[in-house]
């Protein structure tokens, strides 16, 4: 069991596969680190095991977008069995790889998509088709990569009145598909359009049949009969870091305690057996709330 020196137990790992992405979003933090120098999918499957006797119980594959990666289908397929496999992408090429990665051991997937309209989403992402992004999702739930997560940014002055609009789409997929709702994190851009998540609070609330606080960051899930709304506020927000039970690894093979610091990774690239076992425990060690209350 990894548990840090502020007592919060880590079961969770993010591992980066690339910074790499077909894509060019104005607000990517890219998991708070950026390298061309990517690791394996042997060295992905080695730190991953390492983890895992450690007690991380779910691994979620990150980048970049993962699936420019020609190997990724080899990356999941050699990952150690955990409680659950799942990739963030912007999903452009799921049509392609969705049920290629649920064959290869991936249970799910989360998708970012900010906005349905087609101008909107080529000029966030600065040349994108959304037409690939809606099919990919059709795939994933196709595919048994479910449920999907919508990971919705909210750009003050660009999405916001948009969002009666993706609960609809969302509730299309009866309940496989989940919609988050997610403040904007300003690590590489200059923080214009930050919008607090929890303003929407009230607004699902009423209706909810039900409301969850789910274990992971204190965040609020609104259920009702058809879908479901998750509010992820990771802004000044001591609670969100009290409960945080993640911890990342660069595509590079670096721990990554804190997505909102980088002057405390810990190298493990070619780490073996117990000095990566000791490495990992080193670096679980480094992790302090950002926000602190």
């Amino acid at each position: 069991m990894l548990v840090d020196a502020f007592g919060r137990r880590v079961t969770n790992l993010r591992i980066s596969v690339t910074s790499r992405c077909n894509l060019n979003c104005f607000y990517c933090h890219q998991e708070g680190y950026s390298s061309d120098k990517e690791l394996t999918p042997d060295e992905i499957s080695e730190i991953a095991g390492a983890f895992k006797s450690l007690g991380i119980r779910k691994v979620k594959i990150t980048g970049g977008e993962p699936l420019i990666r020609k190997d990724i289908v080899e990356i999941v397929e050699k990952l150690p069995e955990f409680d659950e496999v799942s990739m963030t992408t912007n999903g452009a090429l799921l049509p392609r790889y969705a049920h290629e990665l649920k064959e290869a051991g991936l249970d799910r997937v989360n998708v970012s998509l900010d906005t349905l309209d087609e101008e909107k989403y080529r000029i966030m992402t600065r040349g994108g088709r959304i037409e690939r992004v809606i099919d990919g999702i059709h795939e994933a739930v196709n595919a048994g990569l479910t449920p999907v997560k919508i990971n919705m940014v909210l750009i003050s002055g660009f999405n916001l009145e948009e969002v009666d609009r993706m609960v609809e789409f969302v509730r299309k997929f009866n309940g496989k598909v989940i919609l988050q709702l997610i403040e904007l994190v300003s690590l590489n851009y200059n923080g214009e359009g930050h919008f607090d998540v929890y303003e929407l609070a009230r607004k699902f609330e009423e209706n909810a049949k039900e409301v969850r606080v789910r274990s992971m960051q204190r965040r609020k899930q609104y259920v009702f009969e058809d879908y479901a709304v998750e509010l992820v506020k990771p802004v000044d927000n001591s609670e969100f870091c009290s409960a945080c039970n993640r911890i990342r690894v660069t595509a590079d093979g670096k721990i990554k305690p804190c997505l909102m610091r980088n002057d405390n990774l810990i190298d493990i690239r070619g780490l073996r057996g117990e000095s990566l076992i000791n490495a990992i425990k080193k670096a679980v060690m480094l992790r302090e709330p950002y926000y602190r209350g």
